[in-house]
């Protein structure tokens, strides 16, 4: 697969009220991971350009909130074409930008979000806009202007899990876009214009999370602050959008058990559990960084997870066999290698990886995929979220200190069990988690996606992720 194209060619500014603004005279460097070099710069936006893109959304909610829901539908409907039609450089942008491997970047993160613009746009038809509940009309109104903050592991994704049920519900949008990935909101506010979406209903201002998102989530102007990324930020989010009593929806952080029953199939279990761990080079809040495993065949899960982790080539996310990339930053690649020398010094077994440069890659942000052995459900490294490709492997005696562990952590993010079908189901039910997989089950876009505990509040994807952005008002009559 041939290179990435340099991202240098890419409108990175500001996007207010239908146009590219460049903001004032500071700029942020995006650096490549892979390479070490600057792509791109962005605006370091302040309090005064979130002050424009607020006026600019309020202005055009007056216009875009009573459009009739079918034509929201169908313009959110073009943007999923819009995506479509440039996924080659939306893929190319995310792979330079945060170093995800070229064919995951195609077939995952510039593919989910067409997926999920699309099914929501489906949607509008049949959704229950309003409904008769004794001698009352129950309608279903857009909760206003939304002030959207979004993480880098699924740069474009994130942004469209939250852009495309606002706009189908009838809010404009103020997009905080990551500071380290910020290329694709570009892209799509020329997808959105495009798709012939008014001016001022989308807008995007980019900057860091202590300027730009404080305030976002304290003006007065913005009625819902919906927020992925650390629990950490996440409180913040919440504890400034107080001051105005506006909603939050929050997705954060994860740290999901695979619970492997005695009765699973070992060899399916195992590989796909690695997968799941791995996604994204781990970068991934739902990943499944816990293996839990019977006590007695601990030492065969440990040595199929292995053989599982040996098959990850981590290099050049340009290149088609690369299966793990840099991490997406130079401090992300500090935090992961932290993890692993804590997870050497609370005792676990290091199985495969570990602490240390991987070879051969002197340039780059690079960890080397870990799986970790014996690892005690209370370490740090069984309890902190790592995001990189640490896999934590537990030993558990039976079925009921397996769901005691599962449910240990502050999280509750997502989860998997493998096992015979209906035993597999009963432990998934038990599990404080807001989605579990039984025996592989497929990621469906259209089911609701957020957590239990600390991993947040809110829904979003599917019918429950436009549910997010509507208030509900009685009439009676």
């Amino acid at each position: 697969m041939a290179g990435p194209t340099t991202p240098t060619t890419y409108r990175t500014g500001h996007w207010i009220d239908g146009a590219f603004a460049e903001g004032g005279g500071e700029h942020i460097e995006v650096v490549d991971p892979a390479t070490e070099e600057v792509i791109a710069t962005v605006p370091a936006g302040s309090a005064a350009d979130v002050d424009r893109a607020v006026a600019a959304a309020r202005a055009a909610f007056a216009g875009w909130s009573v459009t009739p829901v079918q034509e929201r539908a169908a313009a959110v409907g073009r943007i999923s074409e819009g995506i479509k039609a440039r996924r080659d450089e939306i893929a190319s942008a995310i792979t330079a930008e945060m170093g995800s491997p070229a064919t995951f970047a195609q077939k995952v993160q510039a593919a989910m979000p067409r997926a999920t613009s699309a099914g929501v746009a489906a949607l509008a038809a049949d959704f229950p806009w309003s409904e008769e509940i004794g001698n009352s009309l129950v309608v279903r109104e857009p909760v206003g202007v939304v002030g959207a903050v979004t993480p880098w592991n699924y740069p474009l994704h994130q942004i469209v899990a939250k852009v495309a049920p606002a706009l189908v519900a009838g809010c404009t949008v103020v997009l905080k876009p990551s500071e380290i990935a910020p290329l694709t909101a570009g892209i799509l506010a020329e997808i959105v214009a495009e798709a012939g979406v008014p001016a001022g209903v989308y807008n995007v201002v980019h900057g860091y999370g202590p300027v730009v998102g404080e305030a976002m989530a304290a003006h007065p102007g913005i009625d819902m602050m919906s927020f992925t990324g650390s629990a950490r930020a996440g409180r913040r989010v919440s504890e400034v959008s107080a001051g105005t009593i506006k909603r939050v929806a929050l997705e954060l952080g994860g740290k999901s058990a695979n619970v492997v029953l005695p009765d699973a199939d070992f060899g399916a279990a195992v590989k796909v559990g690695v997968a799941q761990c791995f996604i994204n080079g781990g970068q991934t809040c739902s990943a499944w960084t816990r293996m839990l495993v019977p006590a007695q065949r601990h030492d065969e899960a440990v040595e199929l997870a292995v053989a599982a982790a040996g098959r990850y080539t981590v290099g050049d996310p340009t290149e088609a066999t690369t299966r793990i990339g840099p991490m997406a930053s130079a401090a992300q690649q500090q935090r992961v290698a932290g993890y692993l020398e804590k997870g050497v010094e609370s005792g676990a077994t290091v199985a495969f990886g570990g602490p240390g440069q991987v070879e051969g890659l002197e340039r780059g942000y690079y960890v080397r995929p870990t799986v970790f052995a014996n690892v005690a459900p209370d370490s740090v490294i069984a309890q902190e979220e790592i995001f990189g490709p640490v896999l934590s492997v537990i030993p558990y005696r039976d079925e009921d200190e397996a769901v005691e562990i599962a449910n240990s952590t502050v999280y509750g993010l997502a989860g998997a069990v493998f096992g015979e079908p209906d035993h597999a189901l009963a432990v998934a039910r038990r599990l404080r988690t807001g989605q579990v997989d039984v025996n592989g089950g497929a990621f469906n876009p259209m089911a609701p996606f957020g957590g239990y505990k600390q991993s947040g509040n809110g829904r979003e994807l599917g019918r429950f992720g436009l549910e997010e952005f509507c208030e509900v008002k009685s009439i009676q009559r």
